[in-house]
């Protein structure tokens, strides 16, 4: 796992190397950030794939999406930011590739996808609940929850899209998954 080994060269923080990229699009002030944070995107990738070749393919895949959409955002904490960016490009990966995967139901919406090799058939009802639970939310709930977790936006992008304050978005999120979960529950035991 030499790979993984941390080259700290430098003694910039986060924020200074991301601003420098920012301003210069120079892939190697990038490439020194994300090396200080790989053997975590690492660690969570295989948390999530249990594979270590497609691990090791996930986090130059994140890498590939980090050139773009550090660029885009405004990042604030970028360890916290790399670690969300890098959850969701596995369960997305899991989503798209995995024929085998199912709801979490203990945690609807933060895991929403495991492997079950033996569950191929309960897949498609798996995924039709989660759709039949998204449509009984409130309108407000199922946008927050569709725009924070399909579409990847955080709080304050999800605020200044609907008008909803920062407050109502956190909620309509916790809410919403404490709904899924409540619904999921009851309609796995039919």
């Amino acid at each position: 796992m030499s790979w993984l080994k941390r080259k700290n060269t430098t003694e910039e923080t986060d924020e200074q190397l991301l601003l420098r990229y920012k301003f210069s699009g120079d892939l190697e002030v990038l490439g020194q950030l994300y090396q200080r944070y790989m053997p975590m995107v690492y660690g969570l990738c295989l948390k999530y794939l249990h594979d270590e070749e497609l691990s090791k393919d996930a986090v130059m895949q994140i890498f590939e999406e980090l050139i773009g959409k550090a660029k885009k955002h405004e990042v604030a904490q970028f360890r916290s930011w790399l670690y969300v960016l890098s959850r969701n490009y596995c369960l997305m990966h899991l989503r798209h590739t995995s024929k085998n995967a199912a709801i979490n139901i203990d945690n609807v919406m933060e895991s929403a996808f495991i492997l079950h090799p033996d569950e191929n058939e309960h897949q498609e009802a798996h995924f039709k609940l989660l759709e039949h639970c998204l449509e009984k939310l409130a309108p407000a709930q199922k946008e927050s929850i569709n725009l924070f977790y399909l579409d990847n936006k955080c709080y304050k992008e999800i605020a200044e899209t609907t008008g909803y304050s920062l407050n109502d978005v956190k909620s309509y999120i916790q809410n919403g998954k404490r709904n899924l979960k409540i619904c999921f529950d009851r309609n796995s035991e039919k």
